[in-house]
């Protein structure tokens, strides 16, 4: 199967699939399922691309099994996050925003999943069509994986942790990672999304597995990250999280500055 093939069938499945969870949130009334979906596309994509591209067989193989560990783990972290609980207020603002038009835009909405299901797919893509043999680069590859998938699972963690705690309501988690970082749940992610580039050395289109991480970065720091995410911590935790903007870097995990209050 060619990589234009490999792309049609991954474009028609992301479509469908999209289109399903459309029809589900119809009955649900919660469009968080899309999250699910999106996760577990992107994980069905990843391992499609792996078993059927032409590249290094033992790289297709650690290929499939990253994806398929991130989306697993991610899927089911959504599932439970979203099990018993109403709609997000992301998606319950945009219902009210678009009125009586909401399912039609909901469903655009979903099939623009579908393309990012797509987009994040393609560094797999073009890893599982390298043909230089296994090796020191794929090694680093792994290792930027691990650090990415490790410090995204500590701090979901820490911050699950943080909220079983009778009095956090209200309250900014500071605990382990969210000490240095107002975001490292983010910013690991997006460390975890540059082991693609190792692995695509020597690929005709390594440069594609540059392209998301930076996209990444720009939706993360300026667009559908960070900016709403701290919006709404505002509104649930005023100034106390105020406060922990004053003195803990966004993204980069570093050392805390001192309240310029205290």
């Amino acid at each position: 199967m060619s990589p234009a093939e490999q792309i049609i069938v991954i474009t028609t499945f992301a479509c469908a699939l999209m289109v399903l969870l459309w029809c589900v949130q119809l009955v649900q009334e919660n469009a968080g399922i899309v999250d699910l979906g999106w996760t577990a596309g992107i994980g069905a994509s990843g391992t499609f691309f792996a078993i059927t591209s032409g590249g290094d067989l033992s790289r297709r193989i650690v290929a499939g099994l990253l994806i398929s560990i991130w989306s697993i783990r991610l899927t089911f972290y959504l599932f439970k996050r979203m099990r018993g609980h109403a709609e997000e207020s992301r998606y319950a603002t945009l219902r009210k925003k678009w009125g009586a038009s909401a399912n039609f835009w909901m469903f655009c909405f979903f099939q623009i999943q579908a393309v990012t299901v797509l987009l994040f797919a393609l560094p797999l893509l073009v890893a599982c069509w390298n043909p230089l043999d296994f090796g020191v680069w794929d090694f680093l590859g792994i290792a930027i994986w691990l650090v990415g998938f490790s410090g995204v699972a500590l701090a979901d963690a820490q911050l699950h942790r943080f909220k079983q705690h009778p009095g956090s309501r209200g309250k900014t988690c500071r605990d382990g990672l969210w000490y240095y970082s107002r975001h490292p749940n983010y910013f690991f992610e997006w460390v975890l999304w540059w082991c693609w580039l190792p692995l695509s050395v020597s690929a005709s289109y390594w440069w594609v597995a540059t392209v998301l991480p930076l996209l990444l970065l720009y939706t993360l720091v300026y667009k559908t990250g960070i900016p709403p995410t701290e919006a709404q911590a505002i509104v649930s935790r005023g100034d106390d999280y105020r406060a922990y903007q004053k003195t803990t870097s966004a993204f980069v995990p570093w050392w805390p500055k001192k309240n310029p209050a205290e």
